[in-house]
């Protein structure tokens, strides 16, 4: 292959690891060619600008995260939660997104697990966690025991612009839409996946290497439900710090045991 093909090659796949996935026009502009832009000659009427799109007001965030409550109420089972949220407008995240990415797994599974938001491959598949980092989670899952007791969603169901991470406003606005999954599902045990999972449905500020390998309680904003929740590092820093693997098996690997405990005697 051509030197430059493969130069080329390689920068492209560098861009698509990257989350890059889109171009702002169809061809390449050589802006050295094509010059600076000319200043104002003083006394010219300077040309109008574009106004910049309004902001997100608080406000704005209030209004949505209502609307996803009752949005999310209205639902009766886990098909009618996922069509109110593919029908849900109140996430800026949609309007970049190809589809809403709600879940996979059995529903009935006595572990719900929850990661941070849909990437680039779920975001074709409609499917969470089916990428490298969710193909790494699902031979982690089968080697502890686990692979057929998991109910798999994100606290995010659209996929954020270039994989960043999910903004706080944008999990409030989908957190009524993560907790009506939660009291349908009845989990005995959450599976916290990544920092930005943890942190926010647990209200804890340190990060993820803080949080995990210790148990915690998850409580709905009601406080009607009350389920034990686990953080635990997510399968994509694992792939860039396969040292770190260890500590997610001892996480699974405690998970499991807290399973199939015996109940204690009444």
């Amino acid at each position: 292959m051509d030197p430059t093909a493969r130069a080329v090659e390689s920068l492209l796949a560098f861009w698509a690891d990257s989350g890059v996935d889109a171009a702002l026009a169809d061809a390449a502009e050589n802006r050295l060619a094509t010059g600076a832009v000319q200043a104002t000659p003083i006394g010219a009427d300077p040309q109008p600008l574009t106004p910049a799109p309004a902001a997100v007001t608080s406000s704005d965030t209030d209004l949505a995260i209502a609307q996803a409550r009752a949005a999310a109420a209205s639902a009766d089972s886990l098909v009618e939660l996922e069509a109110a949220i593919a029908a849900f407008d109140g996430c800026a995240l949609k309007a970049s997104a190809r589809r809403a990415v709600f879940a996979r797994g059995d529903p009935s599974a006595p572990i719900m697990i929850i990661g941070e938001a849909p990437g680039g491959d779920e975001d074709i598949q409609g499917l969470p966690f089916v990428g490298r980092a969710g193909q790494l989670l699902d031979r982690m899952l089968a080697a502890a025991g686990l692979a057929d007791r998991v109910f798999i969603t994100n606290t995010v169901f659209w996929r954020p612009p270039g994989n960043r991470t999910p903004t706080a406003p944008e999990q409030a606005i989908c957190a009524p839409f993560v907790e009506r999954a939660i009291a349908l599902a009845r989990p005995k045990a959450l599976l916290l996946v990544g920092g930005a999972s943890a942190k926010f449905l647990l209200g804890r500020s340190e990060g993820i290497l803080g949080l995990r390998g210790r148990w915690f309680e998850w409580r709905s904003s009601d406080e009607a439900l009350e389920i034990p929740a686990l953080p635990t590092l997510h399968p994509a820093f694992l792939l860039r710090q396969p040292a770190a693997k260890k500590k997610s098996w001892a996480d699974l690997l405690m998970l499991a045991e807290r399973l199939d405990r015996p109940a204690r005697p009444n």
